[in-house]
C-alpha cells in the first residue's frame, strides 16, 4: 500500500513540476501547432527527463549531486540563458510553417527532444521547484528504497501525462492556424524564449 501511495504521490509531483508554463511549454506549443501531436509530445518528453533525472536527484537523497548542482547554479544559468536566447531568434528568424503539414512530420524531432531537455537540465529553478514541491507533498519513502523508485517512476509518468495534456490541447487549435498566424506565434514565441534566456543572464548579477 506504502508503494502505491508513493507512486500516486509522484505523478502528483511530476505534474506539478511541468505544468507551469515556461519556455518548454512555449515550445511544446509551437510544436504542436506548426508539426502536431506527435511532435510536441517528443519534445515535452526531453523536458520530462529532465524532471525525472532531479525527482531521483530528491528522492535517493543523493547529497554530492545536490552540493554540485548547488554550487554549479551561475553556469546552469549562463549556459541555459545563452542557449534560450538563440533558440528564441532561430525561432524568430524561422520561416512561418503551413499548418496544413502532416502530423508528426516535422523535421528534428530528435534535436527537439535534446532542446527541452538542455533548457530543463540547465535551469537552476528546476532543481529548487522539485526540491519545493517534494517538501510541500512529501515522499512517504525511505530513501534508496523500492518506494524511492516508484516515486520517480511516479514523477516521470505525471510529467508525461502532462505533455500528452498539452500536445493534444495546442494540437487540436492547429486547423485554426493559418500561415500568417502562425509567422506571428513564431515571432512572440522566439520573443518570449529570448526573454527568459535575457532574464536568466541579467540574475547572474544578483546571484
Amino acid at each position: 500500500m506504502d508503494e502505491i501511495v508513493s507512486f500516486l504521490r509522484g505523478v502528483m509531483i511530476g505534474f506539478s513540476i511541468a505544468a507551469p508554463i515556461g519556455p518548454v511549454g512555449i515550445l511544446c506549443i509551437r510544436k504542436a501547432l506548426a508539426d502536431g501531436r506527435l511532435a510536441a509530445f517528443v519534445a515535452g518528453m526531453g523536458a520530462a527527463l529532465a524532471d525525472t533525472a532531479f525527482g531521483a536527484v530528491a528522492a535517493f537523497g543523493i547529497g554530492q549531486v545536490m552540493a554540485f548542482i548547488d554550487g554549479q547554479v551561475v553556469v546552469f544559468k549562463a549556459v541555459g540563458g545563452v542557449f534560450m536566447m538563440a533558440l528564441g531568434a532561430h525561432t524568430w528568424r524561422a520561416a512561418a510553417i503551413t499548418v496544413e503539414a502532416a502530423p508528426g512530420q516535422g523535421p528534428g524531432m530528435a534535436r527537439d527532444f535534446i532542446s527541452t531537455f538542455a533548457i530543463t537540465a540547465t535551469n537552476p529553478g528546476t532543481i529548487l521547484g522539485v526540491a519545493g514541491v517534494f517538501a510541500a507533498l512529501g515522499t512517504s519513502a525511505r530513501p534508496g528504497g523500492l518506494g524511492s523508485g516508484l516515486l520517480v517512476a511516479g514523477v516521470f509518468c505525471g510529467s508525461t501525462l502532462w505533455w500528452l495534456v498539452l500536445s493534444a490541447a495546442a494540437s487540436a487549435a492547429r486547423s485554426r492556424f493559418t500561415p500568417e498566424r502562425m509567422r506571428r506565434f513564431n515571432h512572440l514565441s522566439g520573443g518570449l524564449l529570448v526573454a527568459f534566456g535575457l532574464a536568466a543572464l541579467v540574475s547572474l548579477a544578483f546571484s
